[in-house]
């Protein structure tokens, strides 16, 4: 199968999930090694705009640097999971891919349909039953995007999306009383 080329000056929604629905992150530290590595290898040529790290997925939302070398996104990237892949299987003793495949990259060409990736991204706690309320899950972009505290997260473009901060959070609460309502609905059935 071939994969869309990421080209620089664009966004991507890019995620993945545990060979088998297993779980990518065994315990507490596996975030944070997570987070480090995508620092390490990420950072460089692409900035994040928000994440959401869940045990058995995740979900990136980049814009690719403008990069000179055109081997060297796809190369950054190849490294970030297997760097944490390998970790992974040495520190937990198992063998194989961890996961299901190559990491899937949708691109984003509208600002409104950035606007909802930014939502669901964000919300993706909520709608896999990790928590009811953002402010308790902390391995989401959240806390950071509605903080004043330093971050290499691309908070102002976030924020600027939906005019300011109060407004994207009550973007995030509408969609997830709609969320709660669809959940109410299908435990009636």
């Amino acid at each position: 199968m071939k994969y869309e080329p990421l080209i620089a000056n664009n966004y991507y929604h890019i995620f993945n999930q545990g060979n088998n629905k297993e779980d990518i992150f065994i315990e507490e530290m596996n975030y944070a090694y997570f987070l480090e590595l995508l620092n390490k290898y990420i950072y460089p040529i692409a900035t994040i705009l928000s994440y959401c790290l869940l045990k058995n997925h995740f979900h990136l939302l980049v814009k690719i640097k403008d990069i000179s070398e055109d081997n060297r996104v796809s190369k950054a990237f190849s490294n970030f999971f297997n760097s944490y892949a390998k970790s992974i299987n040495k520190k937990y003793n198992r063998t194989g891919s961890l996961f299901r495949d190559r990491f899937k990259r949708i691109k984003i060409t509208e600002e409104d349909y950035l606007k909802k990736i930014i939502v669901y991204i964000n919300l993706n706690p909520i709608h896999h039953g990790f928590t009811s309320k953002l402010n308790n899950y902390k391995h989401s972009s959240f806390l950071a995007l509605i903080s004043n505290k330093e971050t290499l997260l691309q908070r102002d473009v976030v924020i600027q999306l939906f005019e300011d901060s109060e407004n994207f959070k009550y973007t995030l609460e509408s969609k997830k009383l709609e969320l709660d309502e669809k959940l109410k609905l299908l435990t009636l059935e």
